[in-house]
């Protein structure tokens, strides 16, 4: 006789494969830990007589019967990535780099004043190198970079493509740290953390600004992902593998002297990722390693050149502006607030709960809270530094830009904060495609003003085109670009340019005059051939002092005033032109 309690038995045809392991009536695997999918398909179900249940079953029972499934096998999460699994991962990479490169290329303008300036400083450089002619710019001594780095590699590539191949370069070196956050952040955690972190970080203002933006920033970027992807793959290796990193990051310091601030977390990161298998000591001897090769190329390098007034002066001793803490600490929230609150969610569920995978139970091997806790902090950290340190200074001057170093160490914690909204089995897609949503528009409008807020040139260096000729002396704000844009015609260079921010005039008694003084005299004795002025909504007190000075003196009649828009506001260029009789020197 069958017993009420024996579903599977009361039924003909129902044979000994089944046991009292499958009590939904499941038929068993051939062996322990193997997936039929026939088997799980094949549901038992009891009879159901009427409205009422076979004899000896309850109504809770069969539904149970109903919704059984068989054992579900773990491989598709397994910790080691099969080879579907690594190209479907690449293939979504690839969408994410096509994304940002086409997000990049959206934004045009002329060329920025530093722009312009590190390309013709690169261009001086290479004359002397490479043929002893004199070094006239004194860039070393006030550039945030050496100029014997990336300004004569952007001269290089600008005599082969111009201005549009330098920014292309920029676009190669974003694209590239893009790919290595993939890499690394897939290396610290899995797949689908690393995607989310390349996601997030691509369409950040920071990233698509700088795609299309010809100055240090971009490749200084590429080199710490670079150093950071070095040493979190040779974590595990032999002690020395890490010195393999350190000349990359001094180059990364060599490119942009501001570099310097996030190698303590390149550092820590390589010890966190060394203890996690190989435990404390051998993970110190690895950063000591690590540590002690950068510090001595760099002092290398500060022996035997001339860069540290330079690094003072805009680094480590720079001048305090005066730009309200609210004001900077909004414009941070505003470009970088996004991925650090998602990077702190993300370091405090890591912390909460170690395990990344789909799969609910299973052995518990990850890491310790105490590591997770120290791999978050560092990571969600990093964001804070660059904003701190302007803060700290109160000067918004490139602070859009030198967000995104701190971002590229943040992503990948919110890679964990967007996969942990997400759910197991994208529980929950609408979370994610929210905050993929909100990135997107916030990275798209903010590097499109960022990139508006400069002036369009197109219309003023035809103008000047007409007016300069082969030696004469001008005074410009800006003067950068024209002297970019007019040496490739061989109209101008830049010794033949004095700029707003400095002069030191001889006047007529032989006397040396600085200042406000300088620019007075300069213009009443008609030492330059033309000025062109940037006369904005909001004019410095310099160029008020020139403006006046020029219409005051009757030495210098307006030719051409060009009317322009920005993001920020509107203004006018105009250029004025000495009197065929006012030089009286």
């Amino acid at each position: 006789m069958t017993t009420a309690k024996d579903p599977v038995a009361a039924f003909p045809g129902h044979g000994a494969e089944t046991s009292a392991a499958h009590p939904a009536g499941l038929a068993a695997p051939a062996h322990p830990g193997a997936f039929d999918p026939e088997s799980t398909l094949r549901l038992r179900v009891p009879p159901v007589r009427g409205s009422e249940p076979a004899p000896g079953y309850t109504f809770d029972e069969i539904t149970r019967a109903n919704w059984a499934l068989g054992p579900v096998p773990d491989r598709g999460w397994s910790p080691e990535p099969g080879s579907r699994r690594t190209w479907v991962s690449r293939a979504l990479l690839a969408c994410l780099l096509l994304v940002q490169a086409v997000l990049s290329l959206r934004l045009h303008n002329t060329a920025f004043e530093d722009e312009a300036l590190y390309i013709y400083a690169g261009h001086a450089m290479i004359g002397h190198l490479f043929h002893g002619v004199p070094d006239y710019g004194g860039f070393s001594t006030y550039f945030s970079g050496s100029p014997v780095l990336y300004p004569v590699l952007a001269a290089w590539v600008d005599s082969a493509g111009g201005l549009t191949a330098v920014r292309l370069m920029s676009l190669a070196f974003m694209l590239g740290a893009t790919g290595l956050l993939y890499s690394f952040a897939r290396m610290l955690f899995n797949e689908r953390t690393a995607l989310c972190a390349a996601g997030i970080f691509a369409v950040s203002q920071s990233t698509l600004f700088l795609g299309y933006f010809a100055t240090y920033d971009a490749s200084a970027i590429l080199l710490l992902a670079l150093s950071t992807w070095i040493l979190v793959r040779v974590a595990h290796g032999h002690w020395a593998l890490p010195l393999a990193a350190a000349p990359v990051a001094a180059l990364a310091v060599g490119v942009k002297y501001a570099s310097a601030l996030f190698l303590p977390t390149v550092a820590a990161l390589l010890v966190l990722a060394a203890h996690r298998h190989l435990g404390r000591r051998q993970a110190l001897l690895r950063g000591a390693a690590f540590t002690g090769g950068v510090t001595v190329l760099l002092a290398a390098g500060l022996a035997t050149t001339d860069y540290l007034q330079a690094i003072r002066s805009t680094t480590t001793e720079r001048a305090h502006g005066t730009t309200s803490v609210t004001t900077m600490a909004w414009d941070c929230f505003r470009w970088g607030g996004l991925i650090f609150v998602l990077a702190c969610l993300g370091a405090a569920l890591y912390t909460r709960r170690d395990r990344l995978g789909e799969v609910p139970g299973g052995p518990r091997t990850g890491p310790g809270a105490g590591w997770r806790l120290a791999l978050g902090a560092v990571l969600a950290g990093t964001a804070l530094l660059a904003p701190a340190y302007q803060l700290h200074l109160q000067t918004s001057v490139s602070l859009h830009k030198h967000i995104g170093y701190g971002l590229l160490f943040a992503a990948p914690m919110a890679g964990v904060g967007i996969s942990r909204l997400m759910g197991a089995h994208f529980r929950f897609p609408q979370a994610a495609i929210a905050v993929g949503v909100l990135a997107l528009t916030l990275g798209m409008s903010q590097s499109a003003q960022n990139y508006g807020v400069w002036p369009d040139g197109s219309h003023l260096m035809p103008e000047l085109a007409k007016n300069v000729r082969p030696g004469q002396k001008w005074l410009g704000q800006p003067h950068e670009a024209p002297v970019y844009y007019l040496s490739h015609a061989g109209l101008t260079d830049y010794t033949l340019w004095t700029s707003i921010y400095y002069i030191d005039y001889t006047g007529r008694r032989g006397r040396h005059l600085m200042g406000p003084d300088g620019y007075r005299a300069a213009l009443d004795d008609g030492w330059f051939d033309g000025v062109v002025l940037d006369w904005s909504d909001q004019p410095g007190d310099v160029q008020t002092l020139i403006r006046g000075e020029m219409r005051t003196s009757g030495r210098y009649r307006l030719a051409s005033a060009l009317t322009y828009r920005t993001s920020v506001g509107t203004g006018h260029f105009e250029i004025w032109l000495r009197l065929p009789s006012a030089h009286t020197r």
